[in-house]
Formats: structure tokens, C-alpha cells, sequence
């Protein structure tokens, strides 16, 4: 077995971490969905404590927040893609069962790597390997809602958010722009522009601001939405694709869908059944046979 780099010791325990927190949506976000919280508030808030937390977090840190005029460009266009993929799978739940919608949007590593091989980046045949295992993974792990009608609008809203997911993974990876930019940094300024997005959704849709968030225990689920799903895995997202790549960051991705899947069953009672089992051992196996077969 070939040792691994340098680059690969940092960048795939980020991506781990990445899919870990990320998969933590649920843990925060269902109770208070459940509690009748507007979906525009949750969003809102959990982008506008994060960039309070993490703009503190720099400052103590005298960051220098200044960025070229070239560099806040892609810094927008990055945190749009980031906020529509966010809008775009919250829209999907309205249409389709979460599972299908979780099953389409995990085609963002097969995008990732198509992207790349029109840069001229082809991954190589065990990274193919593992994109369609961990996918085969995951379409096990959501199976068990067959019969339910599959609209048209809530396929073509995951995809889409798939889509711009990946386009974002790509572009922290390829922008010479925004390299020198520390992934702390790059993180605040994508999640401030979601601030602004989501802001404006309250003031068009007149939902109030609020909404369905009354106790404490409401607002420190906020603010660990805040602070595992946001800033720790948009930032050490950022660290896997500068380290091993889009594609293979991407396919670390699958530790999203598993953590869910495992705090539904443990926190929230959902049942835990063979084909998620058989599943996630899949998923596992090939990103372990990812890791030990490639260099990076």
C-alpha cells in the first residue's frame, strides 16, 4: 500500500468531517421544523450566526477581511451556488420524499467529476470505482418509500441543487482568484452572501422572521445549525478540495447521507433496516478502497 501524502493525511479527514457535520442538518433543523419554524427563518438565521460566529472568530484573529475586486466576484458567485443549493433541496422536500431527494442530490460527485474531465482533470478508475459504489450506497440507504409519486418539479429542484453544489466544489478547487484566500475567510464571505439571499426571501414571501421560534432550546438549535453544518463543514470542505481534489472531496460527501440516516434512527426513532445497513458498509468500503488505492 503506497503511504499517504501530506495533502491526503489533511484533506481526507476534512472531507470526513465535511459529510459528518453537514449530516447533522437534521438534529437541529427537524425540531424546529416540527415546532411549525418557517423554512425561510431557519435558513436565515442559521447563515446570519454564522457569519457573527465566524466574523468574530476572525477578528480576534486580526484577519484581514480585504479582497481584490476579482476575488469578491468569485467570492459572490460562490456564495450564491452554495445558497441556491441550500434553496433548491428545502424546495425539493415540497415535491418529492426525502429520500429520493437525497438519492439525486448525491449525483453531485458524478457532476464533479464530469466537470472535471472537461478541465482536463480525469480521476482515475478507482475514483470512478467508488463514485458508483458510494452512489449505489446511498440509493440503498434511501430505499423503502416505493410507490410514492415522483414529481417532475421536485426531481428537477434536487438536481438542480446538485448541480450547483458542484459547480461550487469545482470552483474552490480550479479559481486561482480566490487560492490565496484562507478557507476561514472564503467560508465567511459565502455564508454572508447567504445572509442577503435568505433575508430577502422573508422580506417577498412576508413570513415573519421569527416564525415557530419561541424557547431557548429553539435558538441553540440555531445556532448549532450555525455552527457544525455551516461553518465546520463548509470549511473543512474547503480544506479536502484544496487538498485531494474536487472529485475525491466529493466522494467523501457520502458521510452526509449515513449521518443522517444514523441520527434519525438514534435521536428520532426511525427505523433501522437491512438496506440501510448494506448500505452504508458499501459506502465505507469504498471510500476506504478510494483512500488506500490513490496517492493523493
Amino acid at each position: 500500500m503506497k503511504p499517504l501524502s501530506k495533502n491526503a493525511i489533511i484533506g481526507y479527514p476534512a472531507g470526513i468531517i465535511t459529510g459528518i457535520t453537514y449530516g447533522l442538518n437534521p438534529l437541529f433543523a427537524v425540531p424546529l421544523m416540527n415546532k411549525g419554524a418557517a423554512i425561510e427563518s431557519i435558513l436565515f438565521f442559521r447563515y446570519f450566526f454564522a457569519v457573527l460566529i465566524l466574523g468574530g472568530f476572525l477578528a480576534l484573529r486580526r484577519q484581514d477581511f480585504r479582497v481584490s475586486l476579482k476575488q469578491a466576484g468569485t467570492l459572490l458567485v460562490l456564495g450564491l451556488l452554495y445558497t441556491s443549493s441550500s434553496l433548491f433541496l428545502f424546495e425539493a422536500y415540497n415535491y418529492i420524499a426525502s429520500g429520493l431527494a437525497t438519492t439525486l442530490i448525491f449525483l453531485y460527485p458524478v457532476l464533479v467529476a464530469i466537470i472535471m474531465v472537461f478541465l482536463r482533470v480525469v480521476p482515475s478508475w478507482p475514483v470512478w470505482l467508488a463514485i458508483a459504489a458510494t452512489f449505489g450506497g446511498v440509493l440503498l440507504m434511501t430505499q423503502g418509500e416505493a410507490g410514492q409519486s415522483i414529481n417532475p418539479i421536485g426531481v428537477a429542484l434536487s438536481l438542480g441543487s446538485a448541480l450547483v453544489y458542484a459547480l461550487f466544489i469545482v470552483i474552490i478547487n480550479r479559481s486561482k482568484a480566490i487560492a490565496v484566500i484562507p478557507d476561514t475567510l472564503l467560508t465567511f464571505y459565502a455564508l454572508t452572501v447567504g445572509v442577503f439571499v435568505f433575508l430577502g426571501k422573508i422580506i417577498i414571501s412576508g413570513t415573519s422572521v421569527t416564525s415557530g421560534i419561541t424557547t431557548g432550546a429553539d435558538w441553540m438549535n440555531l445556532v448549532g445549525l450555525a455552527i457544525l453544518p455551516t461553518i465546520i463543514s463548509t470549511a473543512t470542505l474547503a480544506v479536502a478540495t484544496r487538498n485531494i481534489g474536487a472529485t475525491k472531496a466529493s466522494v467523501l460527501g457520502v458521510f452526509e447521507p449515513i449521518t443522517a440516516i444514523l441520527v434519525g434512527t438514534l435521536v428520532f426513532g426511525e427505523p433501522l433496516t437491512s438496506n440501510i445497513i448494506i448500505g452504508i458498509t458499501i459506502a465505507i468500503i469504498s471510500v476506504t478502497f478510494m483512500i488506500t488505492v490513490t496517492k493523493r
